[in-house]
């Protein structure tokens, strides 16, 4: 049975989507951006000031679902740039210190209200 998981401690879905889906122990996390989920805003900084912010959100999002960053698979790392992947890759690293999850990395045109970032993610119990 599909769950839809929301907390107002990751940003509020900004068009026709939930920001997570539970189905039979797999959670499907839409695609975060660097929003702060209390002003709504694009967060100040670079790469790693939005990367983890989009951490962040992944995280609060993990836990209202009952979740951690243990339990991720495999993330989706959507960047406006490849010059920013290795600052990029530092920050997302410090959250999976042990057995990381199985990842793709690639730039794209661009990115919803001009982000530098956007990380889509899968998890199993």
């Amino acid at each position: 049975m599909k769950k839809i998981i929301a907390t107002p401690n990751a940003p509020q879905a900004i068009g026709p989507y939930s920001q997570a889906v539970e189905v039979n122990g797999t959670l499907y996390i839409s695609g975060q951006v660097p929003l702060d989920p209390e002003t709504m805003k694009v967060v100040e900084g670079g790469i790693k000031e939005q990367t983890r912010q989009v951490m962040k959100n992944i995280g609060a999002i993990l836990k209202v679902a009952g979740y951690s960053f243990s339990d991720v698979v495999k993330s989706t790392c959507l960047l406006s740039d490849m010059a920013n992947f290795k600052a990029m890759n530092e920050v997302y690293g410090a959250f999976y210190e042990k057995d990381p999850p199985a990842r793709a990395a690639f730039a794209v045109k661009e990115l919803p209200l001009g982000v530098l970032i956007e990380v889509e993610t899968v998890a199993v119990k």
